[in-house]
C-alpha cells in the first residue's frame, strides 16, 4: 500500500465494487464513501462430500456464482455499473483458480468501464473488517487474525501500514479445529460443529498439549498429535468413547486452541503497550474465542473489538473497506497484475 499521505484520487463518496473469491466463497460488496451498502455471499456445499475444499470444483463454482452475486450487490445497493469508481478483487493469497475467476472478472469491468483498478491482500482485508461498523478500533492496534490457512497478530499502525508481528510455524488455528474434528468423527467444515458441542461439555474434562513456542508465534501440529494419540489410547480402552464423550472432548479441543491464541495475545499486548485489540477471520466467529477476547478483555483492561458475523468469514465487504482506503491513497494496480496463492504483506 502506498503512503497515507498520498490522497491524489481521494473521494470521499467513492462508490466501489469488490470481488472476494480467495477460497470457496463467491462475494461481492459495494461500499460508498466507506460504508458497506450491500455484502452478498454464495456459498458452496460441493465440497462437504469430499471433507474439504476441492480447488478444481471451486473455480467452476466461482464462474457460475460470480454474475448474480455483483448484479444482487449492486441491486440491493441500488446502483449500478454506471455509478462504480472503482472495481476491486483479492489478489492474494488463496487457491490460484478462485482467484483467477474474481481477478479475470474484476479487471474486465475495470476495462469496459475504464475504471481504476484495486488489488487486495486477503489477509490485510481480513484486519480492515474492524473498520467496517461501530464501535471501530482507533490506531495502532493489534489483531489476532485466525483462519483456516493463517494465524497472525498483526499490529496496525494505519490503514496503510500492517505489521505481522507473530503467525503460526506449521499449522493454522482454523486448520487445527477442522482436522481434530475429523478426529472426532465429525463431517466437514468441522470447526463451527466444535463449537455447538463445546457448548454442552466441560473444557476441563480432558487436557491436551500447548506446544510453547518462542515470542508470538504459534503451533497447532503438537495439538493435533496429542489429540490423535489420545483418542487412540482411549478407543482401545472403550469404541464408543468418542459417541460417550463427544461435547467434553469438543470443549477442551476448543479450550486448548483459544489459550494458545488468547497466552500470545497477553504477550503481544505486554510487549507493544497497545491495549486496543482485535480479532478477524473465519474462527473470529467462534463463540468460545468471542467469549474470552470478551472476558479476557474486562480482566486485562483492554478495548475489545470483535466483527460482525458477517465480516469474520471470507466476504467482499472487507475487500471493499480494504480498497476504500487504497483509493484514497491512489494506490491502483495495473491490468497486467497476477492473482498469486502466496504472497508476503
Amino acid at each position: 500500500m502506498k503512503n497515507e499521505n498520498d490522497t491524489s484520487a481521494s473521494t470521499k463518496e467513492a462508490c466501489i465494487l469488490a470481488i472476494e473469491s480467495s477460497c470457496d466463497e463467491t462475494s461481492a460488496s459495494i461500499c460508498v464513501g466507506g460504508k458497506i451498502l450491500s455484502n452478498f455471499i454464495a456459498n458452496q456445499t460441493v465440497h462437504e462430500q469430499y471433507g474439504g475444499v476441492v480447488p478444481e470444483l471451486a473455480s467452476r463454482a466461482h464462474m457460475q456464482h460470480i454474475v448474480p452475486v455483483v448484479d444482487a450487490a449492486l441491486k440491493t445497493a441500488n446502483t449500478s455499473l454506471e455509478n462504480i469508481d472503482a472495481v476491486a478483487f483479492t489478489q492474494a493469497p488463496g487457491l490460484i483458480g478462485s482467484l483467477l475467476v474474481g481477478a479475470q472478472f474484476a479487471k474486465s469491468l475495470s476495462l469496459a468501464l475504464n475504471k481504476p483498478l484495486i488489488a487486495v491482500h486477503h489477509m490485510q482485508a481480513h484486519v480492515l473488517a474492524n473498520l467496517i461498523a461501530e464501535p471501530k478500533p482507533s490506531f495502532p492496534f493489534l489483531c489476532l487474525t485466525v483462519s483456516g490457512g493463517h494465524t497472525q497478530i498483526v499490529l496496525a499502525a494505519s490503514p496503510y501500514n500492517l505489521k505481522v508481528i507473530g503467525e503460526t510455524i506449521d499449522d493454522a488455528a482454523g486448520e487445527a479445529f477442522d482436522k481434530t474434528a475429523k478426529l472426532l468423527g465429525l463431517p466437514y467444515p468441522g470447526g463451527p460443529l466444535i463449537d455447538k458441542y463445546a457448548k454442552e461439555g466441560n473444557p476441563l474434562a480432558f487436557k491436551f498439549a500447548e506446544p510453547q513456542i518462542p515470542e508470538m508465534n504459534f503451533s497447532f501440529s503438537g495439538l493435533k498429535t496429542s489429540v490423535l494419540y489420545f483418542l487412540q489410547a482411549r478407543k482401545l480402552e472403550d469404541e464408543q468413547f468418542i459417541q460417550k464423550h463427544l461435547p467434553d472432548l469438543c470443549a477442551s479441543v476448543q479450550h486448548t486452541i483459544i489459550n494458545i491464541l488468547i497466552k500470545k495475545l497477553k504477550k503481544a499486548v505486554k510487549q507493544t503497550g497497545i491495549n486496543r485489540v482485535c480479532i478477524a477471520g473465519g474462527v473470529s466467529a467462534n463463540s468460545g474465542l468471542r467469549n474470552a477476547l470478551t472476558s479476557t478483555g474486562e480482566k486485562e483492561g483492554w478495548q475489545t473489538f470483535i466483527p460482525s458475523f458477517q465480516y469474520c468469514t471470507d466476504n467482499a465487504g472487507m475487500i471493499a473497506i480494504t480498497a476504500y482506503y487504497k483509493y484514497l491513497a491512489g494506490d491502483f494496480a495495473e491490468l497486467d497484475i497476477s492473482p498469486t496463492a502466496r504472497a508476503e504483506w
